[in-house]
């Protein structure tokens, strides 16, 4: 039988060295963007469950994710005050804490079980990645859509790893970083004869072998000249404007388009603040702007139909109107709609009560059809959502236009944050993306990952660049659900397997076997 797994830490060591790797974690994510640190906020915390009790690895779970989301979603105090912020916080890192008991669990029995280094250094990293990302999918999903904020694959969109999304999509990402991070523990861990030459040899050979994968071939089937405007209104929520400012900054800054020959001007979720559907003073502003570029006009607008509301993307064409529309498909829960308000607002009715406007998901499909270019739409927290980027290209997007308005936000990391999902959105499917903001950080993203035109943010302007398109499909869109789904089931069986597999250590008292005294033999007198 093997020895029980011993903590590497006491439980005090281990607790202050969980609540340091929350912001050592959230600095390789953007704004700090310092993407190595993401591998050793993860690994200081994964040290720290080694040998815990289902208490202490619960303690231990919570306060490192505590820790780690006070940081990263600091954003959310900005207008909303703390409550929200820590409220969010809480919640995701009880998902964490159940996460790591999963995980201590695997770092105990999987060992007990296949006592080898098959067991060690080959089964159990795998294991523990696959629980990781079981947790990722089921917060990025649930409960009321899900928050996907924090994943570990986002910490990577301008890393070296980046490339991987287009072959095993976000999830596939993060299970591989987490696979990397338990094999180098287990390999420093190892109590047999390693030389520190293998102790090092070992994990930099498998990071050399996951970097060595190819990127996926980008194959282009035409090309699209759009112009994205960014008008740089007062687009905040409590923000003191008038009703069309918004509109009206945006057509200024579209002015300066006139003349060019585009395909399309795309602008940003809530572009015009009064609906051109029922107001004709926007139904003519957009009418005149689309004659004078030539070109359709994609706009955010806020539309209203039996009686409900809709953050809606209209596509405008000059002297028709809205051609097509799409309503965004996530509103954001306790932000543009309040789940079980009857539950929820006795609690905090101040804030609950701010939401006066409720959203109402979209059902329509998430692609326009503008001159022959299939374009996906994206409205803001869409794009966190994996299954909403598979499916634009399931219906054919060409390019993929990701409107939002994170004014709400001012100059946090919440803007970068949301760029670098887009960036590794553009990579992981293959096509050029086009992030279009009403105060910025608006870019267009090659099918790479790389930058290719940018407005600075609170700066009015538009840029306008000829795009790759694509009816390619990566693997990351092909079968990054079924990758997910596959890790995510292997961590669990295996670890429900040695659970119910696991030697059983004797607890009753052991009654030991007396010795017979032995005399020497006697010579008779």
């Amino acid at each position: 039988m093997t020895r029980p797994t011993r903590p590497l830490l006491p439980l005090t060591a281990a607790i202050l060295l969980a609540a340091a790797s929350g912001p050592v974690l959230d600095a390789g994510f953007p704004d700090k963007g310092i993407w190595p640190l993401a591998f050793v906020g993860a690994a200081i915390f994964l040290v720290c469950l080694i040998g815990r009790s289902v208490g202490g690895a619960l303690l231990v779970g919570f306060i490192g994710s505590v820790s780690f989301y006070l940081v990263h979603v600091s954003w959310v105090s900005l207008y909303l005050g703390p409550v929200p912020w820590i409220a969010l916080s809480v919640l995701e890192s009880i998902f964490f804490a159940v996460g790591a008991v999963l995980i201590t669990l695997a770092f105990r029995w999987i060992p007990r079980v296949w006592n080898n280094r098959f067991g060690r250094l080959a089964l159990l990293p795998v294991v523990v990645a696959g629980l990781w990302t079981a947790r990722e999918a089921l917060v990025s999903t649930w409960p009321y859509g899900g928050f996907a904020w924090g994943r570990m694959a986002l910490s990577q969109s301008e890393s070296p790893f980046a490339p991987l999304v287009a072959w095993v999509g976000l999830s596939g990402l993060s299970f591989l970083m987490v696979w990397l991070i338990v094999l180098t523990i287990q390999v420093v861990r190892e109590p047999d004869a390693l030389t520190t030459f293998t102790r090092i040899a070992v994990p930099a050979a498998a990071i050399a072998a996951v970097l060595a994968v190819p990127a996926v071939p980008f194959v282009q089937s035409g090309e699209a000249t759009i112009a994205a405007v960014q008008g740089n209104a007062k687009a905040g929520y409590f923000d003191d404007r008038e009703p069309g400012d918004i509109l009206a900054a945006q057509a200024s800054a579209t002015l300066d388009v006139v003349g060019t020959e585009v395909d399309m001007v795309v602008w940003p979720e809530n572009g015009s603040d009064l609906n051109p559907l029922t107001d004709p003073q926007a139904a003519g502003v957009l009418d005149y702007l689309a004659s004078q570029v030539g070109a359709p006009i994609l706009t955010g607008t806020v539309t209203e139909r039996d009686g409900e509301y809709f953050n809606t993307s209209l596509l405008w064409v000059a002297g028709t109107g809205a051609l097509d529309y799409y309503d965004k498909r996530h509103p954001v829960p306790f932000g543009e709609y309040v789940p079980d308000r009857e539950f929820w607002e006795p609690f905090a009715p101040d804030l609950i009560g701010l939401v006066a406007r409720e959203y109402t998901p979209g059902t329509r499909d998430n692609i326009f059809n503008v001159n022959g270019v299939i374009a996906g739409i994206s409205i803001c927290f869409d794009i966190v959502d994996d299954a909403l980027t598979r499916e634009a290209v399931d219906r054919g997007a060409q390019v993929i236009i990701a409107q939002t308005n994170n004014a709400d936000f001012g100059r946090t990391d919440e803007n970068q944050q949301q760029l670098a999902i887009a960036r590794l959105r553009a990579i992981e499917s293959s096509r050029s993306v086009v992030n279009i903001s009403t105060v910025g950080t608006s870019q267009m993203i090659a099918p790479d990952g790389k930058t290719l035109a940018e407005i600075p943010a609170y700066e009015p302007g538009a840029m306008v660049e000829t795009v790759p398109t694509s009816n390619a499909r990566t693997p990351a869109t092909l079968y990054g659900a079924q990758i997910e789904a596959a890790v995510s089931l292997f961590g669990l069986g295996a670890l429900i397997v040695a659970g119910l597999s696991r030697p059983r250590q004797n607890r009753s008292p052991v009654t030991p076997t007396p010795t017979p005294r032995r005399t020497a033999n006697r010579q008779p007198a």
